[in-house]
């Protein structure tokens, strides 16, 4: 059947002049582009938003690779926010532009590990007060509220981190 279509617009096509012929072949071109851009049925229609709907929901069961995950923040964050954000917001120093929570920074003052950080929060030196329970002497102590062991240690590994990856954007991340 589909020949005999086929062998029939061939001879129809023939009678017609060279210039109609092309306007005629120009048509055909033209429907069977527009045709080919419009969806084809319900699937076709469908597929798209199905596809979209499929990925969405089984994003859960998929392994989320490194490179995509969100970065991981110690418990802490709140912590700074609270605590030590007045005086070292984006991990500066209003008081004193040398003793900045920037890696450079503390490689110069001695404080490259968690245990140097945790001391100098806890006790205090020179401008930085303490917050430690057991702070002394008193005037170098925080007159705020103290913070407990635990919590000098998350601000510690924070600090750390922080300062590791150049102080990017401090929030609070569910701590």
């Amino acid at each position: 059947m589909q020949a005999l279509t086929v062998l029939t617009s061939s001879l129809w096509i023939s009678s017609f002049s060279s210039s109609q012929k092309e306007k005629l072949l120009r048509k055909k071109k033209k429907k069977k582009a527009q045709e080919h851009n419009r969806p084809q049925g319900a699937v076709q229609f469908l597929a798209s938003p199905l596809l979209s709907a499929i990925l969405t929901l089984s994003i859960p069961l998929l392994p989320v690779p490194a490179s995509f995950s969100q970065p991981e923040y110690p418990k802490g964050s709140a912590l700074f926010q609270k605590a030590c954000i007045g005086c070292h917001d984006m991990g500066g120093n209003i008081l004193q532009p040398g003793a900045t929570l920037f890696m450079k920074d503390l490689q110069r003052n001695g404080l490259v590990t968690e245990e140097e950080i945790y001391n100098i929060t806890y006790y205090g030196k020179g401008r930085m007060p303490g917050f430690g329970e057991k702070c002394t002497p008193r005037g170098q102590c925080t007159f705020g509220p103290r913070l407990e062991e635990e919590e000098i240690k998350k601000l510690a590994e924070f600090v750390k981190l922080q300062a590791e990856r150049g102080w990017p954007n401090v929030e609070t991340y569910g701590d």
